[in-house]
């Protein structure tokens, strides 16, 4: 697709500082189990609390419903992998932005804000759940068994409790102020992490399953009642607004539709799949429908069958009273089987519980941020929300947002998950229908061919129309509806919520406006802003070899002014790169003809210009987006050609972590790759450097001579007289390599000798090069040094 270029007015000056800002996002592609695991872990944690809160509201029959909710989770999910087979970079705001404008974009936006806000509390409050009923009934055990001691039991020798709902709002308060540390110092979000909580999510999963169905034969448990009217029994809280009529009763399918409605939280987490479609690996449409299976059907085991296995197994007695709000740990209570081991497996229970729970606190930070990122980038926030901190570079304003906002909401619901649930539910099926309905819209006003359709569409003449689609607005339109009169809880806070946020966007937006035209003059005194689909030398207009400096902190460009000390700028180009996060959840870029250049942007660039001419020499400037800083860095200096990338030190790595991380990025890359030297720059000026790639090794003199003897040795051997002191080496290689597959172990063990006894050659990542003069051990053409000073 042709690049869309801003460029100056012909009145500007025609020396402007090029600057260009990269609209292909620098991504480090992941499978499609890797995608489904990111989404199961947002998505896999209202299983831990949706069949309670559902059998709360609607009576016996809840399992049914959560079931139905799961089968038309797979049309929902339709609905977004049609929307991210014509968006890449997706999401409800994109997708409903483009059919119904901004108005609307920004009202979904605030319900779906609503949704992540309280993604947070309601998972922090349900893992302190599970952590303190399983330490109330440890203390019972221990009770009963004499294990405590007598001044920790009360009257009548029973066992201290602790008081659950505000034991579970401290520690939901305590995990979400430590992610909130983790994000505001720039929190990294891993596939690989969410890929190894969810191994271990399924080992649970499987267990549960086959133990549960195990029992619930042998014990020879009973199916709910089947979802009818006559089985549903509200309470009045689920009644809401029509508590006092008889609406409910007298209309079975109303009545049918409430008990959805209160059960259509077991299908959040949807948006994530959107927001992880940019790094799904090629086939991209093809994998992102497997991942869509994938999370289709494991969530349908593990909260479906879960739900339903747990009113089967689980007497009546205790299922609500006691074990509403952990029905997972409950389970695991009343399985056939010794007790001990049933206790073993609730702690199980309760570690998964805590891993994938206090995991959708993290998420729903980094997921509400990166969609408040998005928004401000579109013009809609200030660059007010966007400012750095000026030590970790994260924006911490809009963290503090969303972390003050989630703690508020957890003193203000004092533990009680109904209360959340039930608030939780608005801003799920309000975003999902704005998307359904932005989505309807586009397949009457983009006539484009699309990578997939929601089946069944029905043609008739050349008008198609989309049956499915419709089928699923209309159902979700009908229970959000429902919804409105039926939780007044999430009624009242979800309609408060987000007319503020949207009152909030509105007037920001209007400021940012009248704003904008200084601020553009302002920036086009300064840089000749080019956007461009991809980076690469044409783009820049440079030659190979170049050297590429990172920058992110305006006041500190000691890597820049190192870096221009020692290059000849003649004959060696100099290009800052900056780099704008994205990610799953993360913040998304405009089509260029709308990107906003932000004022920090501009202040750092701004400050390498003012160094580039206080050494008099030319410098490039790029911007580019990226899922890892790390990968964007070689992707850049790959793509450029560059010769060597320079850095400044980390302020939370050493610069041997920062070389290994971009080894790291480097193995990635697809072939072709050229090898570099990174180099980190200290604040005082010192730097150390490291081979990237394949490379000649440093070899010590002792080395070098045996090499030789040997040489002279095989040498004496009248048909040896071609031989070449390589052959040696490559011949030593090969015998090495076959001693390694015959005996790993022994080739190992002499190897680690080798490394305590000798000295070993330098390897990538664990051995340091100061670099002090030129001239040093460097894999590719190094910066010169100049006379010239900062």
């Amino acid at each position: 697709m042709a690049s869309e270029r801003t460029t100056n007015a012909p009145s500007l000056p025609s020396n402007r500082v090029k600057l260009v800002v990269a609209s292909s996002v620098m991504l480090t592609f992941i499978s499609f189990w890797r995608a489904a695991a990111v989404v199961l872990n947002d998505l896999g944690s209202s299983a831990f609390y949706a069949g309670g809160i559902a059998e709360e509201a609607v009576g016996k029959s809840a399992p049914w419903f959560i079931l139905g909710v799961m089968l038309f989770s797979f049309a929902v999910r339709a609905v977004y992998v049609e929307s991210c087979s014509m968006f890449t970079r997706g999401g409800v705001y994109r997708v409903v932005k483009e059919a119904l404008g901004g108005t609307f974009a920004k009202l979904s936006v605030s319900a779906l804000m609503f949704d992540y806000i309280l993604t947070g509390p309601i998972s922090g409050v349900s893992a302190g759940q599970y952590i303190t009923s399983l330490l109330n009934q440890l203390m019972t055990v221990a009770a009963a068994h004499s294990w405590l001691p007598g001044a920790m039991l009360g009257a009548h020798h029973v066992a201290p409790h602790l008081r659950v709902d505000f034991t579970s709002a401290a520690f939901a308060a305590i995990v979400t102020v430590y992610y909130w540390w983790q994000n505001l110092k720039g929190i990294e979000e891993s596939s690989d992490k969410a890929l190894e909580v969810m191994k271990i999510t399924t080992v649970m999963v499987v267990i549960l399953l086959i133990w549960g169905i195990y029992s619930a034969f042998h014990v020879g448990a009973k199916l709910p009642p089947w979802p009818t009217p006559s089985t549903l029994h509200f309470s009045k809280d689920a009644l809401g607004f029509l508590k006092y009529t008889s609406l409910p009763a007298t209309l079975g399918l109303f009545g049918i539709i409430m008990a959805f409605g209160h059960s259509v939280l077991a299908m959040s987490g949807e948006e994530t799949l959107a927001q992880v479609n940019r790094e799904i690996e090629h086939p991209k449409l093809k994998n992102l429908k497997r991942a869509a299976i994938v999370i289709a059907i494991y969530s349908f085991l593990f909260t479906g069958i879960g739900s339903l296995l747990a009113v089967m197994l689980i007497p009546d007695a205790v299922r609500v009273p006691v074990y509403r709000d952990d029905l997972i740990a409950g389970m695991a209570m009343y399985m056939v089987g010794p007790h001990v081991l049933r206790i073993v497996f609730r702690v199980f229970v309760v570690l998964v519980g805590f891993l994938i729970l206090s995991g959708a606190i993290n998420t729903s930070i980094i997921g509400s941020t990166g969609v408040l990122m998005r928004i401000a980038e579109d013009g809609v926030l200030t660059d007010w929300f966007r400012k750095p901190h000026h030590k970790f570079g994260t924006s911490y304003r809009i963290v503090n947002l969303v972390a003050g906002m989630q703690l508020f909401t957890i003193v203000a619901s004092r533990g009680n998950v109904i209360a959340l649930g039930e608030a939780y539910a608005f801003g799920v099926i309000w975003s999902f229908t704005f998307n359904s309905l932005a989505m309807l819209v586009l397949r009457w006003k983009y006539k484009g061919e699309r990578g997939w359709k929601v089946p069944p569409n029905l043609r008739i003449g050349k008008r198609e129309i989309p049956i499915g689609l419709i089928s699923v607005f209309m159902v979700l339109l009908t229970t959000a509806l429902v919804n409105l009169f039926t939780k007044s809880v999430a009624t009242v806070s979800g309609i408060l919520f987000a007319t503020t946020f949207f009152i909030i966007f509105t007037v920001s937006e209007h400021d940012n406006k009248r704003r904008r035209t200084t601020t553009e003059l302002q920036m086009k005194e300064h840089f000749q802003l080019e956007h461009e689909d991809s980076v690469g030398r044409e783009v820049l207009q440079i030659d190979p070899g170049c050297v590429v400096v990172t920058m992110r902190d305006a006041n500190n460009p000691f890597a820049l002014k190192w870096t221009l000390a020692r290059t000849n700028t003649g004959d060696q180009d100099v290009v800052v790169l900056t780099a704008r996060m994205v990610g799953a959840g993360g913040p998304l870029l405009l089509p260029a003809s709308d990107q906003l250049f932000s004022e920090y942007e501009q202040m750092l660039f701004t400050k390498a210009v003012s160094v580039a001419e206080s050494f008099g020499k030319h410098i490039s400037l790029l911007v580019v987006p990226a899922g890892d800083i790390f990968a964007a860095l070689v992707q850049t200096a790959n793509s450029l050609e560059a010769a060597a990338v320079v850095s400044g030190l980390s302020s939370k790595m050493s610069a041997h972590e920062q070389a290994y991380r971009v080894g790291q990025a480097w193995e990635a890359l697809p072939e072709p790759k050229k090898q570099i030297t990174f180099y980190v720059v200290s604040p005082n000026g010192e730097a150390e450097s490291f081979h990237i790639g394949p490379h000649a090794p440093s070899l010590r003199a002792d080395d070098v001579e045996l090499v030789h003897r040997l040489w002279l040795n095989f040498r004496r051997d009248p048909e040896m007289q071609n031989l070449h002191h390589s052959d040696i080496v490559t011949h030593a290689l090969t015998r090495l390599a076959a001693e390694y597959a015959r005996d790993k172990q022994e080739t190992l063990l002499g190897l680690r000798r080798r490394v305590q006894d000798g000295n070993p050659a330098a390897r990538l990542g664990e051995t340091r090069n100061p670099v002090t003069q030129p001239g040093g051990d460097y894999a590719a053409r190094a910066p010169r040094p100049d006379d010239e000073e900062a």
